[in-house]
């Protein structure tokens, strides 16, 4: 089989994901969270609020948000905003 000159024939013989960093994330959810749930999201930090609570911590990847909102599913959660912000908690700016 002829491949054209920019298919590689071989793949690099190892990948340290060294361009993957963690970004920082919240998740509000409606209602104030009792301490048994909060303690389903350990390495997140709780704001309880009148209404809602915001869950804020670092997310490894795209994989494990996915896991953050599949936890929230499945403990019955009602999801009522998420979204990825820099340290001071401010949203970053898409381009």
């Amino acid at each position: 089989m002829t491949h054209s000159f920019r298919v590689r024939l071989r793949h690099p013989l190892s990948f340290d994901g060294g361009g993957v960093k963690p970004s920082r994330y919240e998740f509000r959810v409606r209602g104030r969270l009792a301490e048994r749930l909060l303690s389903s999201f350990a390495g997140f930090d709780a704001e309880i609020q009148p209404v809602e609570t915001i869950l804020s911590g670092e997310v490894a990847d795209q994989a494990a948000l996915h896991g953050v909102l599949e936890q929230i599913e499945s403990l019955g959660l009602e999801l009522v905003e998420v979204r990825q912000v820099d340290e001071r908690r401010q949203p970053l700016a898409r381009d």
